[in-house]
């Protein structure tokens, strides 16, 4: 294998993970356990790929996708905000609406191919030999997956919103004793994530497989979900556990080229089964880093 294309094959493999799971950690950060993010994630791949077909501008069709999951995740916030409906079912529910919904919208879609985002070639950097090749010659949304880690490691560490954030997760009802609108916080966190996992999703339909297919995510949001918890809910940790699993699913994939003898289904299920193996290592020494509010509701009489 050719290191090169490896780690430049990750990149990519990694983006729509980093992109979903940057999206729920701030979600998990203010208290909120959102399991809706395989639905978010194929309503904003069939949203994407419409709005990037219909427009011709894949940037457009990026900006939709984002729109519409980042709305769709509002029923899920109206609901367990407000109406205070537990919020695994709600999300569950979530999964469910999305993956109906798209099959529907996307069944004119079967067959056409979308317009991709073309390579961003960053003067000077991309010319250097090798690395040029591995980290400078890839699609804008790479390196904006990047810069959302990097911005919502600052914001939360940095900024008085992002304290205000990581103190409605910790602990609502003291927040709301200091008067903070414990909702609000939570209801911008949940369009923020919902607009991150569209944004994931939209990747797949546009850049990993420029074509529309049923149900194509293939569980990108499950595995989202797990890497949160993987990074103990910290924005570079997140960054780590999506390349790890990118890496895992672009060794498979060339395996499978090669000709490797190891039966097919079973490398096509290695990434999973890695993910489900770390998360029980991790289970058996003990979570740490978990929000103290986190999959509570909160209830503005308490």
């Amino acid at each position: 294998m050719d290191p090169v294309l490896l780690v430049a094959s990750i990149m990519v493999s990694a983006t729509p993970i980093l992109l979903a799971a940057i999206g729920e950690m701030v979600v998990e950060k203010a208290g909120v356990l959102n399991l809706g993010v395989e639905g978010m994630m194929i309503t904003g791949a069939v949203i994407g790929f419409a709005a990037a077909v219909g427009t011709g501008s894949p940037v457009l069709g990026f900006a939709a996708a984002a729109l519409g999951a980042a709305v769709l995740s509002l029923t899920f916030g109206f609901l367990t905000q407000y109406l205070l409906s537990n919020q695994v079912a709600t999300g569950l529910g979530l999964t469910l609406v999305g993956l109906g919904l798209s099959a529907l919208v996307g069944a004119g879609f079967e067959g056409v191919r979308a317009p991709g985002p073309g390579k961003l070639w960053i003067p000077g950097l991309a010319e250097i030999p090798v690395i040029g090749p591995m980290f400078f010659r890839h699609d804008f949304m790479v390196y904006v997956s990047l810069l959302l880690v990097a911005g919502v490691w600052a914001f939360l560490k940095f900024t008085r919103a992002g304290l205000i954030l990581r103190a409605v997760g910790e602990d609502h009802e003291s927040a709301h004793a200091l008067g903070y609108k414990v909702v609000r916080v939570r209801m911008a966190a949940i369009f923020f994530g919902g607009a991150c996992a569209g944004l994931g999703g939209a990747y797949v339909s546009l850049v990993r497989v420029p074509q529309w297919t049923e149900g194509m995510t293939a569980g990108a949001g499950w595995i989202a979900l797990a890497i949160v918890v993987f990074a103990s809910w910290r924005p570079f940790g997140v960054l780590i556990g999506a390349y790890l699993f990118g890496g895992v699913t672009v060794l498979q994939l060339n395996l499978q080229a090669a000709g490797a003898n190891v039966p097919v289904e079973l490398l096509s299920m290695s990434p999973y089964l890695i993910t489900i193996l770390v998360l029980v290592v991790i289970s058996a020494r003990g979570v740490h880093g978990a929000p103290g509010s986190l999959g509570r509701s909160f209830h503005a009489s308490a």
